[in-house]
């Protein structure tokens, strides 16, 4: 996940905006915020783990002066759970360049030998992240080398064109660059979002800003120009031009998972509306409901993502749409306590069933993926407890079956519930009285049905393709690594799953 967010001004200092576009893009992350701002001498910057709202406040924007900026709100999948990890990243030559990164690098363990052992840079992390920084740095080193310093645009394009045919994996960028400019691009595969906007300057000229959904551009007042080609690279100098660069010829295959959860409904990505998706998503579901023969009296959604959807079905297969389950939004993420009465309540921190609409009612669940199972398991419990006679799930997306190694949090198998196991199975294992799938072909089509030049997506945690190549090593360095180590440790002590942070973030 993670969301990134960059703003250049003619004329005034950007860090209210910033904060600003970040809250719009919370939803990317919850544990890390940070931005840097440049004032053209100097860079400033803050970051520390927490929501945009806590780590920032009213005095910061007397101390986070520039008129160039960029922000990063984190959810981590890969390095530590660490503050020093929260992003910007910085390397003091060349340039003196910044940068924050949504998405995952795959050959990891080759770049880091490269840069550390090859190039002698130290890192001070274990994220991909920093990695990216270092080889993205010691290309463009290598381009000044070849051209001189007299041109730093086009040294910079250059790295950026040889750190893509050195660097593996998903990664979405923004780089602010001393005494040039700022700096994004997106990978040969366009795996995660990023697009750019324009508004006109109170003198002369444009501003610009590039962010991860274009949600983020409407509340500062700039309107979308388009989304990054995959294997672009746009750079907005110090006087306000844009500058486009074709780093590598790529082919758009986007992260299908975007539109079944991680991006807002309002969102448009590569031309596609996330909410159009998620609503034909409930259309192909609603013919599974209807040839199920199930007497099903209410349609109820796992709020928030799932609406949508659910709210399609119950209009095609005519089954009463209700609310049933309540969210409550003014709690943030459940503290980890032990012992079993906390344990239980991990889930009735976040919802609240409505009895009135579950005694006595056959109720169709429907949520947008299952992925660990945990919290939908407690939900049908919860359902069961308010009367309801029967408890049917659908679930918007196929079964999650492989890690996802492109920047979603499930970065091991043995997590899934789907992982090995059919259908009645995993309905067993959530004790529910019928499950449905959506169809992977289905889901392809929702997607591609908003923009029908798009010839395939990436849906490797369905799957297992991965698009650019993932080795056997690289996922088994997942599956033993500390941080998921720690994970499955603090999941067994608060019953919780990958779900919950769903809860938590909505």
């Amino acid at each position: 996940m993670c969301g990134i967010l960059g703003i250049a001004s003619r004329t005034h200092d950007v860090f209210a905006e910033i904060y600003d576009g970040l809250l719009m893009l919370q939803h990317r992350g919850q544990d890390a915020s940070g931005i840097v701002t440049y004032t053209g001498e100097f860079f400033r910057e803050k970051k520390a783990n927490g929501l945009v709202k806590d780590v920032f406040n009213a005095n910061d924007a007397e101390t986070l002066l520039g008129k160039v900026g960029m922000g990063h709100v984190r959810y981590p999948t890969a390095g530590s759970l660490s503050a020093t990890e929260a992003q910007p990243f910085f390397v003091n030559a060349p340039y003196g360049i910044y940068l924050v990164h949504n998405g995952n690098i795959t050959n990891t363990a080759e770049q880091r030998e490269k840069v550390t052992a090859k190039y002698s840079r130290h890192l001070r992390t274990t994220s991909d992240s920093e990695i990216l920084l270092n080889v993205l740095a010691d290309k463009v080193a290598d381009a000044i080398k070849v051209n001189g310093n007299a041109e730093p645009i086009r040294n910079i394009f250059a790295g950026v064109k040889m750190t893509m045919e050195r660097i593996q994996g998903a990664y979405s960028v923004i780089c602010l660059v001393a005494g040039v400019g700022m700096l994004a691009f997106r990978d040969p595969y366009g795996i995660r979002p990023l697009s750019v906007a324009k508004r006109a300057a109170e003198g002369e000229g444009d501003d610009y800003a590039f962010a991860s959904e274009d949600v983020a551009f409407g509340i500062n007042g700039f309107e979308k120009l388009r989304d990054l080609k995959p294997g672009e690279a746009v750079l907005i100098d110090l006087e306000g031009n844009m500058h486009e660069f074709q780093a590598v010829e790529g082919k758009l295959t986007p992260c299908i998972f975007e539109y079944v959860y991680l991006a807002r409904p309002d969102s448009l990505l590569d031309g596609i509306s996330v909410y159009k998706t998620q609503m034909r998503m409930g259309q192909t579901l609603a013919k599974q409901i209807q040839d199920s023969g199930l007497d099903i009296d209410r349609i109820i959604p796992v709020p928030d993502s799932a609406r949508p959807v659910a709210l399609e079905a119950a209009k095609i297969t005519g089954i009463p749409y209700r609310e049933g389950l309540v969210k409550n939004r003014y709690v943030g993420r459940t503290f980890i306590m032990p012992g079993q009465a906390e344990r239980q309540k991990s889930v009735r921190r976040k919802l609240n069933a409505i009895p009135l609409e579950l005694k006595d009612h056959n109720v169709l669940l429907i949520d947008d993926s299952i992925v660990r199972g945990n919290t939908i398991k407690k939900i049908v419990q919860m359902c069961r407890e308010a009367g309801a006679k029967k408890v049917y799930i659908a679930s918007a997306s196929p079964p999650v079956k492989y890690p996802n190694v492109y920047g979603i949090d499930m970065p091991t198998k043995h997590e899934l519930i789907a992982h090995g196991k059919d259908v009645e199975e995993i309905r067993q294992e959530l004790g529910a009285d019928a499950l449905f799938y959506q169809d992977l072909d289905d889901l392809i089509w929702a997607a591609k049905e908003g923009n029908p030049e798009i010839e395939s997506f990436d849906c490797s945690c369905f799957d297992g393709n991965y698009i650019t190549g993932v080795s056997g090593d690289y996922l088994s360095s997942l599956e033993n690594s500390s941080r998921v180590s720690k994970k499955k440790e603090d999941m067994e002590v608060v019953g919780g799953s990958w779900n919950a942070a769903k809860l938590a973030s909505g």
